[in-house]
């Protein structure tokens, strides 16, 4: 009986950690739902205000260089605006990575953005990592998943 409460009990925190990892909804690093240029910026982006939500998010990491949402969306917004330069996404992605390695959202951006520049196996290294960090599956895991699958079936030869 000892050994099965303790294994529930291993397999709830693993779980809590998880869920913490994952960083709350939208792959954000925590807290982000509450943070206002976070808020202002997904607003521009479902305008697809491409430009304005580069214009905040540029200022923003000004004040804050070591905030790993502003990074994941700067780059997000410069990705799927027009002529994105993607050597600057990719290096906004990586920043936002570099200061939290778990960040789901940046994880499947980043995913996504090696698939728009044909780059297979990095997309697939970064739907690795996030196959370890949500353990019991995320959205951003599906997503990537998804465009993938995607992405093979329309380059099959």
């Amino acid at each position: 009986m000892k050994v099965h409460v303790r294994l529930i009990g291993a397999a709830l925190l693993a779980f809590s950690a998880a869920a913490l990892a994952a960083g709350g909804g939208g792959g954000s690093s925590g807290g982000a739902n509450d943070d206002p240029v976070v808020v202002a910026a997904k607003a521009a982006i479902e305008k697809k205000d491409w430009a304005g939500a580069q214009a905040q998010l540029k200022q923003a990491l000004a004040a804050k260089p070591n905030n790993a949402d502003y990074h994941n969306l700067y780059a997000y917004s410069m990705r799927k605006g027009p002529n994105p330069d993607m050597d600057l996404v990719f290096k906004h992605y990586n920043e936002a990575l570099r200061i939290n390695p778990k960040h789901t959202g940046a994880h499947e951006y980043i995913g996504e953005a090696y698939l728009q520049v044909g780059d297979l196996a990095k997309a697939k290294e970064h739907l690795a990592a996030l196959n370890k960090i949500c353990f019991f599956g995320c959205e951003e895991y599906s997503d990537l998943k998804k465009d993938i699958a995607e992405y093979e079936a329309s380059h099959k030869q």
